[in-house]
């Protein structure tokens, strides 16, 4: 994915010499890949450099640091369509799209394979209170509306919308916070590196480049500052590419944009689960899907209120019940604490009916 990183002189020379959108959006989308992915592994080698808890507590927050800054430059440019389909997006990629071509290959290379139920439904539980907290505005709206009489809209602005997201989204960074505190206060040190699935990955990843730290923070520091330019870039070509494709925002930011975004933890899951690590597969992916419900998207609700772009909670009705459809759905598959690539193929085909339907719409 390295090589990706030329992308960004093309992106720039798009953007100033050619000035043709598309190919803008084209480069600087692939530039994200790369860059997403360099992030990743600073703030790994990073977190190695800490103590066992502080690493973990480093990894847990900033996992999502990629999907964290584009949205943030998306909020900033008024593309709120396109961040609220982003985090619904990103949260179908880690619960159907990632475990899905993670059984196909892993059961394919192993044939059916283990992993512990316990942590497993414990990441569930986690996604299924924050399900609850996404739903629960959209449906506070849709009987908002029913009892003024004005017919059901999905463009909507209410002021009791607004506070009850903010309130929702302030409760769900606590729940966040409080998981944290379970995880690396409760149990032993030398327990966490064992379980955690971001430092096992990091220890992986530790023997294929062994960055300095000076290094790492360099890494770190460059690759953010490209990543708010090429996410910069990426926003203001939007506009363009939907014109041309007639694709809706909602389409782009639910499709496109989670899997340039996490590709390379993406990349890392389905490794191990090759491995026939699929602990660690569920982990990274249902993981990464907690952080992202209970921590991005509340960031995002508080974020907007200070920039005044007054995003809320509210989804369309088709985006909540997918969701809660694919949360159920990957609760059904882990339940009995194996996979093998047919439970793969239907996780698969549930995210393809799913793309199709947000195409349509």
């Amino acid at each position: 994915m390295r090589y990706l990183l030329l992308f960004i002189p093309l992106a720039i020379v798009s953007k100033f010499i050619f000035h043709n959108d598309l190919l803008l959006f084209a480069c600087s989308a692939f530039s994200l890949i790369a860059l997403s992915g360099l992030l990743g592994e600073a703030i790994e080698v990073i977190a190695e450099s800490t103590s066992t808890k502080t690493g973990a507590l480093l990894n847990a927050t900033l996992g999502n640091a990629a999907e964290l800054i584009f949205t943030i430059i998306a909020l900033r440019a008024g593309q709120i369509a396109l961040v609220k389909a982003s985090i619904i997006g990103a949260l179908l990629g880690n619960l159907l799209l990632l475990p899905a071509l993670a059984m196909i290959i892993g059961g394919i290379k192993n044939g059916r394979q283990y992993f512990n139920r316990e942590a497993v439904t414990q990441n569930s539980t986690m996604m299924s209170l924050s399900v609850v907290g996404l739903i629960l505005p959209t449906l506070f709206e849709i009987l908002r509306e029913a009892q003024n009489a004005q017919g059901f809209k999905l463009d909507v602005s209410d002021t009791a919308l607004d506070k009850y997201s903010l309130g929702i989204a302030g409760v769900l960074i606590i729940v966040y916070l409080l998981s944290l505190l379970y995880t690396f206060t409760i149990k032993k040190e030398n327990e966490d590196l064992k379980d955690n699935p971001k430092i096992a990955k990091e220890n992986d990843k530790q023997k294929e480049h062994n960055w300095s730290l000076k290094k790492s923070l360099l890494v770190l520091v460059g690759s953010t500052l490209f990543l708010i330019y090429m996410s910069d870039l990426l926003v203001g070509s939007v506009d363009h590419v939907i014109n041309k494709f007639h694709f809706s925002a909602t389409f782009l930011g639910i499709i496109l944009i989670p899997i340039l975004s996490d590709v390379a933890e993406h990349f890392v899951a389905i490794q191990q689960a090759y491995r026939n690590k699929m602990d660690l597969s569920l982990s990274i992916s249902l993981e990464s899907a907690s952080q992202i419900a209970l921590f991005v998207a509340p960031l995002l609700i508080f974020i907007s209120f200070f920039m005044g772009k007054e995003m809320t909670l509210f989804f369309s009705p088709f985006e909540v019940v997918i969701l809660g459809l694919s949360v159920y759905i990957i609760n059904q598959v882990s339940e009995d604490g194996e996979s093998n690539w047919l439970e793969g193929s239907q996780l698969m085909v549930v995210y393809i009916i799913a793309a199709i339907g947000f195409y349509l719409l």
